[in-house]
């Protein structure tokens, strides 16, 4: 049996995470970042590949990669989450579960920031707990997968694993 592999993928600007508005996003940096995602994703016997680009295009092809080299993604698309229809084109897709995460709380912030283009499209939202959403995305990534894997549905309120949402949560 394959060991399953994930991607965790970061958008824009978040190569300067520790010193861009550290009030905001931190102090930590997106090496501690990775640091952190490849203990969590060991803990649940998962591979990691780590990918941060500032340009969309990066990002789509990452994805489209992702569909036939990985099981699941972890995202954090930055501010292409409030104006990227073709990043939510490419997460609809790749027809694997993806979690958007966000290190701040978009809904505490400017109004732009309220819309996703990304949420409606993703298995499951993590916003506002910092660098710690990383390792709650990887969790929750790794419990659909293992769902998926034993033919277990998703509880209620969870998704169907790969974007949109489960009908029992409506």
């Amino acid at each position: 049996m394959r060991a399953l592999k994930i991607l965790i993928l970061n958008g824009p600007n978040l190569n300067l995470l520790g010193t861009r508005e550290p009030a905001v996003y931190g102090h930590q940096t997106l090496q501690d970042v990775e640091s952190l995602c490849r203990e969590e994703a060991a803990r649940h016997g998962l591979q990691v590949e780590f990918v941060q680009s500032n340009h969309e295009g990066d990002l789509i092809d990452a994805l489209h990669r992702a569909r036939l080299e990985a099981d699941g993604v972890v995202f954090n698309p930055g501010a292409y989450t409030h104006t990227s229809i073709a990043l939510a084109d490419a997460v609809s897709g790749i027809e694997r579960p993806v979690i958007e995460v966000h290190l701040s709380n978009v809904h505490a912030r400017e109004a732009f920031r309220h819309h996703s283009f990304i949420s409606p499209v993703a298995a499951s939202v993590i916003i506002g707990a910092g660098v710690n959403g990383y390792r709650l995305g990887i969790s929750q990534l790794a419990h659909l997968l293992e769902s998926a894997a034993s033919g277990s549905a998703p509880g209620p309120g969870s998704t169907d694993g790969h974007g949109g949402s489960d009908e029992r949560s409506a």
